[in-house]
């Protein structure tokens, strides 16, 4: 009987990289230092302990450095370190969605303009979208230091140079207020809003991820922010379905503007709220995309002011290239 880290994750995106799990010896290959972190599981297969941040870490770089043609990544301790597989799958989704109004065909290149709400220190979804379709960004943060440490690395790798563009989102009430130019049009808005309603809710979530990987200790307690994340990345005011609302009540200043606003959506209890005040902002299509990594269930939303003839029009008229 194959082992849980030896089944192919069939549940991931047809095109993500990471379906056959993490292959240790080639990311060791890539980044030497990764293999101080990794040892034998409970079934006897290459892994790293996952409770661990600079594991974690540099399990990540390995991933970006392997596959997402980085020459350089890092972040400060204590900033969100997410994991990639999920990550690209949002992306790759996305790809998805374009294709439905370009003759089942996704669109590439740089003309293609996308929006990272909350693009944080790790810039995961520019890296993932600039190298597997060429797309073009801004990304947004309310953190400063967040925002330096996001054009450092942008800065650093040819990939993004002249294909990412950081901005600091300094009204922290604000989501595309500030952010979106008068003059600016995007083919998609995405967004990994926090989706903790409280500190409090953040820290018990992480005590409880730590549990199911049997770390719960004293001293583990104390630094449960492991899991990565300042507290804006990890919670708000209201959590999810406060902040998704917010940001679909700012759409509508900007309906044509974007051409499909998207955000994640972690728990299947926001659904309801979101559904009513897609309702309310008189969207013209939505949809809820479910996406699976495993045991894990997850979702995002995504919403326009388009039709598909206008959707159809204005994609046709923004690609240059495009590929199946």
């Amino acid at each position: 009987m194959p082992t849980p880290s030896s089944i192919k994750k069939s549940q991931l995106h047809c095109r993500n990289k990471h379906q056959d799990g993490y292959d240790f010896a080639k990311l060791i290959n890539i980044l030497p230092e990764l293999s101080h972190y990794v040892n034998r599981n409970s079934y006897g297969n290459l892994s790293i302990d996952f409770a661990d941040p600079m594991a974690v870490k540099m399990l990540n770089k390995a991933l970006l450095f392997s596959y997402y043609q980085m020459s350089y990544w890092d972040i400060p301790d204590g900033y969100l370190c997410p994991p990639i597989p999920g990550r690209a799958d949002y992306i790759h989704y996305l790809a998805d969605l374009l294709a439905q109004d370009n003759q089942n065909h996704v669109p590439t290149g740089k003309q293609i303009h996308v929006l990272d709400i909350g693009v944080g220190a790790n810039v995961i979804y520019p890296i993932i979208g600039c190298a597997e379709y060429g797309w073009s960004f801004v990304g947004s943060d309310i953190n400063s230091v967040a925002i330096k440490v996001a054009s450092l690395i942008t800065q650093s790798n040819a990939l993004l140079k002249g294909a990412l563009r950081c901005r600091l989102q300094k009204d922290n009430k604000a989501i595309f207020r500030h952010i979106i130019k008068p003059n600016e049009f995007y083919t998609l808005t995405l967004c990994n809003p926090p989706f903790h309603a409280s500190a409090q809710d953040a820290l018990a979530s992480t005590q409880n991820k730590l549990k199911k990987l049997g770390k719960l200790t004293s001293s583990t307690q104390k630094t449960v922010l492991n899991f990565g994340g300042q507290h804006a990345e990890l919670w708000c005011q209201g959590g999810e379905s406060t902040f998704i609302s917010n940001m679909i009540n700012e759409s509508t200043q900007y309906k044509t503007q974007c051409l499909w606003f998207t955000s994640l959506v972690s728990k299947k209890e926001t659904l309801s709220v979101i559904n009513k005040k897609l309702k309310q902002a008189n969207v013209v299509e939505s949809h809820i995309v479910p996406m699976a990594q495993g045991q894990k269930i997850s979702r995002f939303v995504a919403w326009t002011f388009f039709n598909q003839h206008e959707r159809q029009q204005l994609l046709s008229k923004n690609t240059l290239r495009t590929e199946v």
